[in-house]
């Protein structure tokens, strides 16, 4: 082969590769499931970077990435195990990311190396800029008015200057999972009674289950509280919403208004059943607000790892509030959040 049309063969390589780079970066699509397991998704966005955690079961794990879109393509950076025993030694649940007074709080459910003590929520600490990076601190339970009682799924509530903490767990009588709410002193540090806000009560919250507690705001920000009912183990695992009375006070379970219809649920011939336990994220520019949870592809598959990670647009209706569609099916595509 000449040398100039080495060159040139070498030229077109180059030339075919950047298009094909450019195509892959500007096709502008991706599908569901983000992930081939995930339950109990959680992500957080801080100084331009996405971080995500879901549940492994046995210690937290977190990935950061620019793009939602690209989830798949982010590595994995394992940032605690458990110790071998005490009262947070096994079945790490349900992990949280949140940034308070400039340093990360990770929230997270766990249960005693005795197994006789239920599941609690405890809270880790870490100072560092980037919270895969820097030393976690292990700040103990996040402990209520009923320590003793079963507690999980807990989340942070930032609202008129003042932090809640809401989560799920029994009331010492019975195996109901009730919702909850308590104000904060500091990030691990419960300063006012818990305040029951939810306990099943239509159909569709059958198993006595009100778990997942997240807040949504609207652009005008008014507070909706999305969380998950009827149990994980079967397919109707469902979402759920709740609305803060505008001006009203958290810490009053009157404040709190449910809707008698769920707002996200199955969809067996989109691939979609059992979804729930979600979170809420903006799009890089801003304007688009995203859910994600998790869902199983198939029939019966219940809690356990095939739970994966799904993300799809939120439209707000013209009453301010969201209106989350139905869970779309998996390997469409999706056009990607806006700013990518």
């Amino acid at each position: 082969m000449k040398r100039s049309q080495l060159l040139s063969l070498i030229c077109l390589l180059l030339v075919s590769s950047v298009c094909s780079a450019i195509k892959a970066d500007t096709s502008g699509v991706f599908t569901n499931p983000l992930l081939g397991s995930g339950p109990d998704p959680w992500v957080i966005r801080h100084d331009g970077m996405y971080y995500y955690m879901h549940t492994t079961g046995h210690h937290l794990v977190i990935r950061k990435t620019t793009k939602m879109s690209a989830l798949s393509q982010a590595k994995e950076v394992v940032i605690w195990t458990p110790p071998a025993k005490g009262p947070n030694a096994r079945d790490i649940w349900a992990p949280e990311l949140h940034r308070l007074n400039n340093k990360w709080y990770l929230y997270y459910s766990a249960g005693s190396s005795d197994s006789i003590h239920p599941q609690h929520t405890f809270v880790l600490e870490n100072t560092a800029a980037d919270p895969t990076t820097g030393t976690w601190t292990d700040k103990g339970q996040v402990r209520d008015t009923a320590a003793n009682c079963f507690a999980i799924d807990g989340t942070v509530f930032t609202h008129k200057g003042k932090n809640y903490f809401i989560w799920s767990g029994h009331n010492g009588k019975d195996v109901v999972q009730r919702l909850y709410i308590a104000r904060m002193e500091n990030p691990w540090t419960l300063v006012s009674p818990r305040v029951e806000i939810s306990a099943p009560q239509y159909p569709w919250e059958q198993n006595g289950i009100n778990e997942g507690p997240e807040i949504l705001r609207n652009a005008k920000h008014h507070v909706f509280l999305v969380f998950s009912a009827c149990g994980c183990w079967t397919d109707n695992y469902t979402l759920g919403i709740m609305r803060l009375k505008e001006g009203a006070d958290p810490l009053q379970a009157s404040s709190w208004i449910k809707s008698p219809e769920p707002v996200l649920k199955a969809k067996p011939e989109n691939g979609a059943y059992a979804p729930g336990h979600n979170g809420f994220f903006k799009s890089p520019d801003g304007k688009q607000d995203w859910i994600i949870y998790h869902a199983n592809s198939k029939v019966a598959e219940g809690c356990g790892l095939q739970r994966n990670p799904r993300m799809q647009v939120v439209q707000w209706k013209a009453d301010g509030s969201p209106d989350f569609g139905e869970p779309v099916k998996i390997n469409t595509p999706i056009k990607n959040p806006s700013g990518e």
